[in-house]
């Protein structure tokens, strides 16, 4: 897949200053950060192909000689589609090459003061953990109204003995000698323009700044361990089978000291008894006998708040739907709420005795009993649309 434009990843002009580009290139990562778009999954690939674009269009040679020459001009630099000279790296780290404070720049649209586990110090931590994925069953009645749920997992967590660290004390922590600290390292190669210098995580302290001399006994140096954990997740009204929620920093822990991931909720709908669902409608299935429906009645009907008393008119057919309005579902994260129907159904008997085989017989050659439907009779499909209008 062809690269794009630099100057149009970042929304900048040939002839923009260094500062412009700088202050495009920090706007786009705030736009385009995993962390603020945790249901996108190409996020994070735009946000490495944007920091690509910055790392050549701020470096006065790498720009010049991608104007001069386009992407070709660069080659040997690492990389194979967007943002290839940044795969394997920390969304975190990537900012902190290029001089960016990530407590500071993230706490615009994390509340100020920095993403809950992001870094510390300007330092780049250790190894983010891993996402961890659940499902939860929720009734109709619970999809209805949201609820709170407590919800025990078993993760990695932080080790006790070291919290976290992976060291056995203070002392056992030595700064990195390869890269003195900085997690970073130069990396120089040889290109078609001559070499070509990059920085790189160190591959000593994979970017800590800091090795172990002597580890912790429990964790083994890692920093974590397998336990439980009871988490609170507020479940929105109106989510749907499939759906999947996001709790940032509720994932498994991450090594010596990085920040946790994300824990992953897919909805699961538990069958109702009585009611099914369609979209944000309830559907329940109303089974009258002839003369209920030909007289007329009054009927109970289970709702998702309770039993609800409704009218059925006399001359009722059997596929008729009454619509009990706002009864239904609401939808999520927006205003509005689905109906009930219900869906008339009328019961014929597979068995009779004598007496109720004379009055059939009597009641068989009536006039009014004889099926007279007139243009006003809806057929199937025209029903099967009402209920979804």
């Amino acid at each position: 897949m062809a690269k794009r434009d630099y100057y149009e990843v970042l929304g900048v002009a040939k002839t923009a200053s260094a500062d412009d580009i700088k202050k495009a290139y920090r706007k786009k990562a705030l736009e385009l950060h995993p962390d603020r778009n945790p249901d996108d999954k190409g996020a994070e690939e735009k946000f490495k192909e944007a920091a690509e674009a910055y790392d050549v269009l701020s470096d006065a040679d790498k720009k010049a000689r991608y104007d001069r020459y386009g992407h070709a001009g660069l080659e040997g630099m690492g990389g194979g589609g967007p943002g290839g000279n940044f795969q394997g790296m920390d969304m975190d780290e990537i900012l902190r090459r290029f001089g960016f404070d990530t407590d500071d720049i993230f706490g615009e649209f994390f509340g100020g003061g920095g993403r809950r586990g992001g870094s510390r110090g300007g330092r780049a931590r250790g190894e983010r953990g891993s996402n961890l994925r659940i499902k939860v069953k929720m009734t109709l009645e619970e999809i209805a109204t949201g609820v709170n749920k407590k919800i025990k997992v078993r993760k990695q967590v932080a080790c006790g003995t070291c919290n976290g660290s992976g060291a056995r004390d203070a002392s056992s922590v030595d700064t990195c000698a390869t890269c003195r600290g900085a997690g970073m390292v130069n990396q120089v190669r040889q290109t078609p323009f001559g070499m070509m210098q990059t920085a790189v995580t160190c591959p000593t302290c994979n970017g800590t700044g800091q090795t172990i001399k002597s580890p912790c006994n429990v964790c083994k140096g890692d920093g974590r361990v397998f336990g439980e954990e009871t988490i609170d997740v507020d479940i929105p009204a109106g989510v749907h089978e499939g759906i999947q929620l996001s709790v940032n920093g509720r994932g498994n822990a991450g090594a010596k000291g990085g920040p946790a991931g994300d824990l992953l909720i897919a909805i699961e709908e538990t069958p109702h008894e009585e009611l099914s669902r369609e979209g944000n409608n309830v559907v329940y299935e109303l089974y009258l006998n002839f003369a209920d429906a030909a007289l007329g009645s009054k009927v109970d009907v289970p709702t998702l708040d309770g039993r609800a008393r409704i009218t059925i008119p006399a001359g009722t057919q059997a596929g008729k739907i009454l619509r009990l309005k706002d009864k239904g579902l609401p939808a999520l994260q927006s205003y509005g709420r689905g109906d009930q129907l219900v869906h008339v159904n009328v019961w014929t008997p597979k068995k009779v005795n004598d007496e109720e085989r004379r009055l059939l017989e009597k009641l068989r050659d009536m006039p009014n009993l004889k099926p007279t439907p007139g243009k006003e009779e809806k057929g199937f499909f025209d029903r099967v649309r009402d209920m979804f209008e």
